[in-house]
């Protein structure tokens, strides 16, 4: 006959497998939750980056078997003087745009973030700051295109009654004026999103610093100096980093508003012509996939180079 104590460590046991089987069991419904999820990201993320490396490395034509061709692929990359005339389109466009992109961002932070001005509505800033990032890159180029159009453009019309050109100009079929155009347009469709991250960073500052240097007398440039722009810094990576990635793969508004014709370096189209476009134009109008892909994982290691360096950069000052 047991005794009465080994009946309650018996019980125990008995209670605790319970529990652990009824967790188990949560556990397994929990991952069924999250399995649709897993499958989509396999299939149609990792799945498309892995096949794309893969065909980097054949002669693929889009259709029929792929043939192993190595770093020929790789090789033609390099030495094809197309692809760094694209990549420094879109370095030019993408310099433009990220100046003057974070150039108002940071001038409406350092506005909305003095607490001399104490501007009210700033969430209503916000939202009209952010609704042309809400807008779809085709509408937005397509209106443009139609509002700089040189001869029925309604911006030539504007400049012409005023008396400020006697002339129509010609601001996307000009190699001087059209990648600025591009520039500009992206500008203004995404500093809202920057200005976002940047008023988010400063409002998790401790306001005593702020209160402080008000007393001491600081200027408000002092204050963005010393104060507000060293205490950004994560932000602003951030904010470099994805600006850098989405500014070098450029595709929609110059393929909109200029066409997908390659042209040459001295017409609009070739002035317009990023390295997304020149990639377009291998694997979905030459069908030559696999030295597309080579051109997608060449332009993906010149990202990550610039990001590594940033991070390097800026988490060395930050330290």
């Amino acid at each position: 006959m047991q005794p009465l104590s080994s009946y309650g460590a018996e019980g125990n046991m008995a209670k605790t497998n319970t529990a652990k089987a009824k967790k188990r069991n949560i556990n397994r419904i929990a991952y069924l939750f999250v399995l649709p999820f897993v499958v989509v990201f396999l299939v149609f993320s990792v799945y498309p980056v892995l096949r794309t490396l893969y065909l980097s490395f054949t002669n693929y034509k889009g259709f029929g078997d792929a043939t192993w061709t190595g770093l020929d692929n790789y090789k033609r990359v390099i030495t094809d003087k197309f692809f760094w005339r694209d990549l420094g389109n879109t370095i030019k466009i993408w310099g433009v745009n990220i100046v003057l992109q974070l150039g108002l961002a940071f001038l409406l932070t350092v506005i909305f973030s003095d607490i001399k001005y104490k501007i009210r509505g700033l969430a209503v800033f916000r939202a009209v700051y952010y609704l042309p990032n809400l807008i779809a890159a085709t509408s937005v180029a397509f209106l443009f295109k139609t509002l700089l159009d040189w001869k029925y453009g309604s911006f030539n019309q504007i400049l012409m009654t005023l008396g400020i050109t006697h002339e129509q100009v010609n601001w996307l079929g000009s190699t001087t004026t059209a990648p600025y155009v591009v520039s500009v347009l992206g500008a203004w469709m995404w500093f809202g999103n920057s200005f976002i991250m940047l008023m988010a960073g400063v409002q998790g500052i401790p306001k005593d610093y702020f209160e402080a240097a008000a007393i001491d007398g600081a200027g408000r440039w002092k204050v963005f100096g010393k104060i507000t722009l060293p205490l950004l810094r994560p932000i602003m990576l951030y904010v470099f980093v994805t600006s850098l990635i989405g500014g070098l793969q450029l595709f929609d508004l110059p393929f909109l508003m200029n066409g997908a014709a390659p042209g040459t370096a001295g017409e609009p189209s070739g002035k317009l012509q990023t390295v997304v476009m020149y990639l377009y134009k291998f694997g979905f109008e030459t069908h030559q996939v696999g030295y597309a892909s080579a051109i997608a994982y060449t332009l993906f290691f010149i990202i990550l180079i610039v990001s590594i360096i940033q991070f390097k950069t800026l988490g060395k000052e930050e330290d």
